[in-house]
């Protein structure tokens, strides 16, 4: 079993996140892009102790970008969108 720390990358803070978190009771973080639904799930409930309802998750596409003539592309990346049981919440993003 992996490490619960190299699944979930960081959180995501934004305007959409903000309004899932107070609406729906769902946070939003990066993970890592081989991760399954099944190891984020575990990965959430073992770092911040809560019960998890479900798991939807996202890959993100990196953005194509140029400086001058040259072009590269910026990684791809993965999103969770978590949901929690009904009355949990986690405090850490509850602080921003």
């Amino acid at each position: 079993m992996r490490d619960p720390r190299s699944i979930i990358i960081k959180p995501l803070v934004t305007e959409k996140s903000s309004k899932l978190r107070e609406l729906g009771n769902k946070y939003l973080f990066s993970v890592a892009p081989d991760a399954n639904r099944i190891e984020i799930k575990r990965a959430v409930e073992e770092i911040f102790n809560v019960k998890v309802k479900a798991v939807r998750t996202i890959v993100m596409h990196g953005k194509v970008k140029r400086m001058g003539v040259f072009s590269g592309k910026r990684p791809d990346w993965k999103k969770a969108i978590v949901t929690l049981v009904e009355g949990q919440s986690i405090d850490l993003f509850e602080q921003v």
